[in-house]
């Protein structure tokens, strides 16, 4: 796939990932499902995001800085910093989230894993379809 096909499929991902995102933090009732389904949107977007701003970095690369950048949201939130910056700013508190949580760190890394698997299966499939419609 090209890296202007793959940013302009992360660019469309990315969108419904986001709505979902809002749906699922500012229309459903707040529960552990909720809770759950919002931290793994917000991985995939951040591996989403990742793909669209360096469509040519390659999928394990990218997965372990998506990872890296929850993990490190999620460990700075015992700091207390973000609650503060929500204060301020409310839209602060879907970026960086308000409550530490050990769950949300499991919930990333998954989500991610099957970010970057739903990366490939859409790159492998483009290059299927790309050599079979190539004529002789």
């Amino acid at each position: 796939m090209t890296p202007a096909r793959r940013r302009l499929v992360a660019l469309a991902a990315l969108v419904v990932v986001v709505a979902a995102g809002l749906v699922v933090a500012k229309v459903l009732p707040s529960s552990a499902a909720t809770d759950i389904a919002g931290d793994a949107l917000y991985a995939v977007a951040v591996y989403t995001g990742l793909v669209l701003l360096l469509p040519r970095v390659g999928r394990l690369i990218l997965a372990i800085a998506a990872t890296g950048w929850c993990v490190f949201v999620e460990l700075l939130q015992l700091s207390g910093l973000p609650v503060a910056l929500a204060e301020r700013i409310p839209l602060i508190a879907l970026v960086l989230g308000t409550g530490f949580d050990a769950r949300d760190l499991v919930v990333y890394a998954s989500a991610v894993l099957v970010a970057a698997a739903a990366d490939a299966a859409i790159t492998s499939r483009v290059l299927r379809r790309g050599r079979s419609t190539v004529g002789p």
